[in-house]
């Protein structure tokens, strides 16, 4: 299918063009023709597989489509972590000049209340920011036709699921709902059904009810991503790093750790070495992350170092390598990580440095995902297959 036969706003089409993408992929071909009907929908599909765009296109040719006199907010997008609500928003200004405000916490909510007096027209942000301006009567609600949840796994965790479910009571009872994660369980889709049941207090009708569109596997995860095992004790584990970024000269590089306390020191000990690299964190203000986001998109820093804030959502091309420091036993969190390379149709590096009780877990997951893995070593600058230094010697 074309983006014509889909039906999407031909100056969006443009934009698209010149951003030279010029055929829907899967998901958006399965995703928009639901969307444009109205129905509530919740879609899972592989990191890299076009999500963003599979609701943004349908929902902005509707909205260029209407009459908004008012300029009222009608599409009201939430984001668990504020480098995807900010992704969002880009991808959104660059198909279209539709108005649209970033609306997300530890940001001053003073310079977001004026945003809103420039009437947008879509909403991104946090659940709780969102909420607190409703509350305050800045953001007004009434007129909202869509809820998007982006990671709705994610925004019905235990730790955010509240928040999410106050902002979806202060909806219009029959708002179109519509969620999307690489990951969705039975338990993510009974909880938001349950709150959707509630919130229309029985009045629910046929298209209330929440559909699951589930994308065949890409296999992003095998085909297009090949997974590497480093085995390194704790004490040694930044000394490996920085020998495997000094071997492969990554594009650019993802390093993850579960532990927010040890970004920098993994940092400092980098760059005591000259390694240039940026770090994140939920702790970083708004203009560091900014920064350190723009000089890694631009490859002024080849070295991302982050906690799992930023395995979701965060989508910057060319990242040729993601090197986890940790495993943690949910395996969306390393579906996640892993993602964030191979994006486009491109393919990359996945690269767990790990000790004993880390590789064994590994192992575990290999043949849970069915994954292939190699075990790797450093030799002589080089990354080696094992068994291939007696050759080499």
């Amino acid at each position: 299918m074309t983006f014509e036969e889909l039906n999407i706003n031909s100056d969006i089409i443009k934009s698209l063009l010149e951003k030279q993408i010029t055929q829907p992929t899967s998901v958006q071909q399965k995703v928009i023709p639901f969307i444009a009907e109205n129905k509530n929908i919740m879609f899972q599909s592989e990191t890299g597989t076009g999500k963003t765009f599979a609701y943004v296109l349908p929902l902005v040719t509707r909205l260029m489509a209407q009459e908004n006199p008012g300029k009222a907010v009608k599409i009201m997008i939430v984001s668990p972590t504020y480098e995807l609500a900010s992704q969002i928003k880009i991808e959104i200004q660059s198909i279209c000049k539709i108005r649209c405000a970033l609306l997300i916490g530890g940001a001053p909510i003073g310079r977001q209340i004026e945003l809103l007096k420039e009437k947008p027209e879509i909403v991104i942000g946090g659940a709780s920011r969102l909420l607190e301006l409703i509350h305050l009567k800045k953001l007004k609600a009434e007129q909202v036709e869509t809820l998007v949840l982006d990671e709705a796994d994610r925004l019905l965790s235990k730790e955010l699921r509240d928040d999410t479910e106050a902002l979806l009571e202060r909806l219009p009872k029959h708002v179109q709902l519509i969620g999307n994660s690489a990951t969705v369980s039975s338990y993510t889709l009974k909880i938001l059904q349950k709150a959707r049941d509630g919130i229309v207090r029985g009045e629910l009708n046929e298209n209330d009810r929440i559909m699951l569109i589930e994308l065949p596997q890409e296999d992003v995860l095998r085909k297009r991503i090949t997974h590497w095992a480093i085995f390194a004790e704790r004490r040694d584990k930044i000394d490996t790093l920085r020998s495997l970024i000094n071997a492969e000269k990554p594009e650019k590089m993802i390093v993850f750790t579960g532990r927010s306390d040890q970004i920098d020191n993994i940092a400092s000990k980098l760059r005591f070495k000259k390694i240039e690299c940026e770090t994140l964190s939920s702790k970083t203000d708004k203009v560091k992350r900014k920064s350190a986001i723009d000089r890694f998109k631009s490859g002024k820093a080849k070295i991302l170092i982050t906690t799992d804030l930023a395995s979701r959502g965060l989508d910057i091309n060319n990242i040729s390598h993601v090197v986890q420091m940790d495993l943690n036993e949910n395996e969306d969190f390393f579906i996640h990580r892993a993602g964030r390379t191979a994006r486009s149709g491109k393919n990359g590096i996945n690269c767990v440095i790990g000790d004993q009780f880390e590789m064994q877990l590994y192992s575990r997951l290999e043949k849970k995902l069915k994954l292939v893995v190699y075990p790797k070593m450093l030799y002589k600058g080089k990354v080696i297959d094992p068994n291939s230094i007696e050759e080499i010697e």
